[in-house]
């Protein structure tokens, strides 16, 4: 078995350390003798989606957004797109999620049209959202996940979406509906920083495991020692509860 990983824009959209999520799922396929290689895709070079099984988008600052907005145009677009309606995986973070998304409104008006591969958009208000935070995962049985969330943008759902799950503690989406995330085909996102994976080894895991399904039928992935990695979700779990 192997994964072909395909990290969009590693040297812009990497805020709060989000590409420790690549990391996470390179040693978690590698401890299991997956073979997996990671491939950096950025401003100016070319995207063919087909090559790989498993994309990763993180997070950035509202003004190195804008920084990609000319480059998403046209070609690379359509290549994103079309990995995401063929089934293909994705994990995008923050300002990532918002990306797949329609358009960013910033709280002033100005309004970035961003790739629409989702049915959803984003709204920027003055009051950041900051913290860390707490979400159920409906695909793992309303099991917890552990993040850091720094957003100003509030994001709303539109047709054929849902949520991940339920904000047990913090902000999620918007502040205001109690959602967080969003769920498409086989493209999970989330405002989670800080970083996810590691502090989530059963979100790792299933997201690994829905890319290799969708390239082999079936997948099954060897139990593997995860008492440090749950130890630390058990101790922010237990913060913040309190």
């Amino acid at each position: 078995m192997e994964l072909k990983i395909c990290h969009l824009f590693p040297d812009v959209l990497n805020l709060y350390g989000d590409r420790g999520n690549v990391v996470c799922m390179q040693k978690r396929l590698g401890w299991r003798g997956i073979d997996v290689s990671v491939t950096g895709i950025s401003i100016g070079q070319k995207l063919k989606a087909s090559d790989y099984d498993l994309f990763f988008i993180g997070g950035g600052q509202d003004f190195e957004q804008e920084v990609l907005l000319e480059d998403l145009k046209g070609e690379k677009t359509r290549e994103i797109k079309a990995a995401v309606n063929d089934g293909k995986t994705f994990l995008a973070i923050c300002g990532g999620y918002q990306m797949l998304g329609s358009y960013y409104k910033t709280w002033d008006g100005q309004q970035c049209d961003f790739i629409g591969a989702l049915d959803l958009y984003t709204v920027g208000h003055k009051d950041r959202m900051i913290g860390n935070y707490m979400f159920t995962c409906d695909e793992l049985g309303g099991q917890t996940v552990v993040g850091f969330e720094n957003h100003s943008g509030k994001t709303y759902l539109g047709s054929g979406l849902r949520p991940i799950g339920k904000v047990l503690s913090g902000y999620g989406n918007n502040g205001e509906d109690g959602m967080e995330g969003a769920r498409f085909n086989n493209v999970f996102c989330t405002y989670s920083h800080g970083c996810l994976l590691p502090k989530n080894p059963v979100l790792a895991d299933h997201i690994l495991k829905t890319a290799l399904a969708h390239k082999y039928g079936t997948a099954e992935l060897a139990p593997l020692d995860d008492t440090i990695e749950t130890n630390a979700h058990r101790y922010m779990e237990n913060r913040l509860r309190k």
